[in-house]
């Protein structure tokens, strides 16, 4: 019971979050529920995935993503909004904002331990690490977004075109 109360407060945050970004690049109000949607679906399969299945966050956000592209292909059909309008804003709850700060804060705490051999070690393998998940995640996250435009380059363009 409680995780599936972990589950569904997972993906209320992320919709109020991604309804948020989506307001700064002022969509059509008809988006917002489709935003708020893909962004609360996909951010809690990745939620699920790590957590109940043992699934690491790059494959996570990888099922995600596709799950946040496929669906604003579908979703984008149906209100007639771009795919971008609609999975940009779902997306960016999912940004690994611990693993670029812990980065940054990294390469700070190097710098200030110039003078230990021990310090800078320690610093560097933990820029490095947090380096390498922050890029990955980002990476699948565009992967994932960016695959259902390439397959479907036709059905993609003619989402916000009226049927003649």
């Amino acid at each position: 019971m409680m995780l599936i109360v972990d589950i569904l407060l997972d993906g209320l945050f992320a919709a109020m979050a991604a309804m948020g970004f989506g307001a700064i690049s002022d969509p059509p109000l008809r988006a917002y529920r489709s935003i708020a949607i893909l962004a609360a679906v996909g951010h809690a399969l990745r939620f699920v995935l790590m957590t109940v299945c043992g699934i690491n966050i790059a494959i996570g956000s990888l099922c995600a993503s596709l799950t946040i592209g496929f669906g604003a292909l579908w979703l984008g059909k149906r209100i007639q909004t771009p795919i971008t309008v609609l999975s940009i804003p779902a997306l960016l709850p999912m940004i690994p904002g611990k693993y670029a700060y812990n980065m940054f804060f990294a390469q700070i705490m190097f710098l200030q331990n110039l003078d230990s051999m021990e310090g800078q070690q320690k610093y560097m393998e933990m820029f490095f690490f947090n380096s390498i998940v922050a890029i990955t995640v980002i990476f699948v996250l565009a992967a994932g977004a960016t695959l259902p435009i390439l397959l479907f380059p036709k059905r993609t363009f003619s989402l916000t075109r009226k049927k003649q």
